[in-house]
């Protein structure tokens, strides 16, 4: 669980020591604004950036197998947008077996996103080829 949350953590850790640094500098408005960005990134390093896993293993749509404070995960996250509710989120790091499923696919390494589709996988697709095979036209 705090390896899930360790970054996001430390970032929010830090935006606020560096913000009450700038406060006792006599600035509070830079303090403001930094505290906000550093809360904004710790945001979107933690588990609540992506969708909570739902569905059990006999959903039949795609899985993407992620973990908390990967660049590349949250890229396909942002870039699927809405869309993003249309596969199954499964974080590697809270569930043992869907770790084991991606060095599997990876052949031994954790290598995330990792996207199954289709019984296929793909490790970190383009999010726009994902986004075309997720889209209501192409099922």
């Amino acid at each position: 669980m705090v390896r899930r949350w360790r970054q996001a953590l430390l970032t929010a850790l830090c935006g606020v020591l560096i913000a009450a640094v700038k406060v006792g500098d006599g600035s509070p408005g830079s303090a403001a604004l930094l505290l906000a960005a550093f809360l904004a990134i710790g945001f979107l390093l933690s588990p609540l950036a992506f969708p909570r896993t739902s569905g059990g293993s006999g959903d039949d749509r795609p899985v993407v197998y992620w973990r908390p404070g990967c660049p590349y995960c949250l890229r396909l996250r942002a870039r699927l947008g809405p869309e993003a509710g249309r596969v199954r989120w499964v974080d590697i790091w809270q569930d043992p077996d869907a770790a084991a499923t991606v060095r599997g696919i990876t052949g031994g390494d954790e290598t995330v996103p990792t996207v199954v589709i289709g019984g296929r996988g793909h490790v970190n697709p383009d999010p726009s080829w994902l986004r075309d095979q997720i889209s209501p036209a192409s099922r």
